[in-house]
C-alpha cells in the first residue's frame, strides 16, 4: 500500500527492516533505532537545542534527565516530528530512524507517528468508552471490525490493564483512576503496533502506587518496544532505564546534551562534573 512507503528514494518504509547507517564503534553490538547527529532545534530565532549527538538503541529504555528548560521534551518531540505542529520552528542536522532522515521532504509525519508513538505527561483519554479508546486508531487505519476485539484485548494486556477492565469495556474511560487512564493511553499507543514509545514524564501526575505500576510495565514493554522517557525523578531513571542522557543549559545558549551512557555509569561514574553535580543534587 502506498502509505507504507514514505519516500521514493530510498524506497523503504519507516520500519525496523530499513537499513541502518553505520553505528559508532563505541557500541558495535547494539542496534541503533535512532541516530541523531549535530541536531539543533529553533523556535523562531531561539535555539532550544544545539548540536545534539545521540544514538537510541533497540529494546532499551533511554531516560532523558536535566533541569527544566533544557530541551528534553523538545528533543523527544523531534523524534516523531510532533514539533511540526508548532509554528515558526525548524530543525537542523540529522535525525535518522533506521537509517532514514525523518525530516526528509518525502517522509509523511503521520506515518512516522504510527511507528513512533507518544504518551503524554498527563493521561488524556478520549471522551469515549475504554474499548473505543483503544480501537479508535486501528479502526481509522482500516482494521476490520472482527479484528478489533482481539486488537483491544492484546493492547490492554500489554499495558497490564486487561484484568482490571475486561468486564467494563463499555464504560467511560473517565471512570478509571489516573494510573489506569495512563495505562489506557499506553494501550492506545501500542494498539497501532509502533516500534518506539516516547513518554514525556508519564508518572508525574500519578500517585506512588500508580507510578510503581507504570515502572513495572516499562520493564515488560521494552522486550517488544524501544522506549525513550523524559523524567525529573532521578530514582525513577535509575530504576527503569538502561541508558541515561543528561541535558542542561547554560546562559542563553540553548539546551545541550552533556553526556549519554549506561545508566549505572551516569549515576556512579559520569565523565562530566556537571552531570555528577546534577545527579547528586548539587544543582538543578
Amino acid at each position: 500500500m502506498s502509505d507504507d512507503v514514505v519516500q521514493v528514494t530510498p524506497s523503504y518504509a519507516l520500519d525496523q527492516t530499513a537499513p541502518a547507517a553505520p553505528r559508532p564503534s563505541s557500541a558495535p553490538a547494539r542496534r541503533a533505532v535512532f541516530e541523531v547527529r549535530d541536531m539543533s532545534f529553533f523556535y523562531g530565532d531561539f535555539a532550544a537545542l544545539r548540536g545534539i549527538d545521540m544514538d537510541i538503541y533497540r529494546h532499551q529504555v533511554t531516560a532523558l534527565i536535566g533541569p527544566s528548560g533544557c530541551g528534553k521534551t523538545t528533543f523527544l518531540r523531534c523524534l516523531n516530528r510532533m514539533n511540526d505542529l508548532v509554528r515558526n520552528t525548524r530543525v537542523e542536522g540529522q535525525v535518522r530512524y533506521h537509517g532514514q532522515h525523518v525530516y526528509d521532504p518525502g517522509v509523511r509525519p503521520i506515518e512516522l507517528r504510527r511507528k513512533v508513538g507518544m504518551v503524554f505527561q498527563k493521561p488524556n483519554p478520549f471522551p469515549k468508552s475504554i474499548w473505543e479508546n483503544v480501537a479508535f486508531t486501528p479502526r481509522a487505519n482500516g482494521s476490520r471490525r472482527r479484528d478489533l476485539d482481539e486488537i483491544v484485548e492484546k493492547a490492554l494486556r500489554s499495558a497490564a490493564l486487561w484484568d482490571e477492565v475486561k468486564d467494563k469495556l463499555g464504560q467511560s474511560a473517565f471512570a478509571l483512576s489516573g494510573g489506569q487512564q495512563q495505562r489506557l493511553c499506553i494501550a492506545r499507543a501500542i494498539a497501532v503496533k509502533p516500534n518506539v514509545l516516547l513518554m514525556d514524564e508519564p508518572c508525574s501526575a500519578l500517585d506512588p502506587i500508580a507510578t510503581v505500576r507504570i515502572e513495572e510495565l516499562l520493564t515488560d514493554l521494552k522486550r517488544e518496544y524501544t522506549i525513550v522517557i523524559v523524567t525529573h525523578n532521578m530514582q525513577q531513571a535509575g530504576r527503569v532505564s538502561d541508558r541515561t542522557a543528561f541535558f542542561t543549559t547554560e546562559g542563553n545558549d540553548g539546551g545541550r546534551l552533556i553526556e549519554i551512557d549506561d545508566t549505572d555509569t551516569i549515576f556512579t561514574n559520569p565523565s562530566d562534573q556537571r552531570t555528577e553535580d546534577y545527579v547528586t543534587g548539587r544543582f538543578g
